[in-house]
């Protein structure tokens, strides 16, 4: 069995609903016969992560660890079935996931301000419509869009 001795990733970047791990020199080692092998970047070097599902989406990746003049060359989907990764790999997600969520609360402050602009705006545009209508004497405009605003005030005229 293969064990994971160091996992951290040098970059992290987070996307929508998956997170990409980037890893470099000295950053990834792994134990096999008591023999520690670290990761070197010449072929894979990224793991990328579905946060929903928390499944990994590349692994197909082929990551290489080097001990003196020995190669070990592991796809990512054989490193996670042989190896303790997961141990190593659930603190870092769950960190990302943490560190995501007071953006998704923004973001929903952001749509809420946003939804709150829009409807002033709109009350304005229909205040303005209604200025124009008594500045032309247009009473049929005027008497629809007072039912207009009387809509969007939930019915009552104000």
């Amino acid at each position: 069995m293969i064990h994971v001795q160091y996992l951290k990733p040098f970059y992290t970047k987070l996307s929508g609903t998956t997170i990409r791990l980037v890893f470099a020199y000295q950053y990834f080692s792994i134990t096999k016969d008591d023999e520690t092998f670290h990761f070197i970047p010449i072929e894979g070097k990224e793991m990328v992560v579905n946060l929903n599902t928390m499944q990994v989406e590349n692994l197909s990746e082929v990551f290489v660890f080097q001990r003196g003049n020995r190669f070990i060359r592991l796809p990512l989907y054989q490193l996670l079935l042989v190896s303790n990764v997961h141990e190593h790999l659930m603190p870092i997600l769950e960190n990302a996931t943490q560190q995501a969520q007071p953006v998704e609360d923004v973001a929903h402050e952001i749509d809420s301000e946003t939804a709150e602009l829009i409807f002033l705006m709109e009350e304005q545009n229909l205040a303005r419509l209604i200025d124009e209508a008594l500045a032309d004497r247009n009473e049929a405009l005027f008497h629809d869009l007072m039912i207009e605003r009387a809509k969007f005030h939930g019915g009552y005229a104000t």
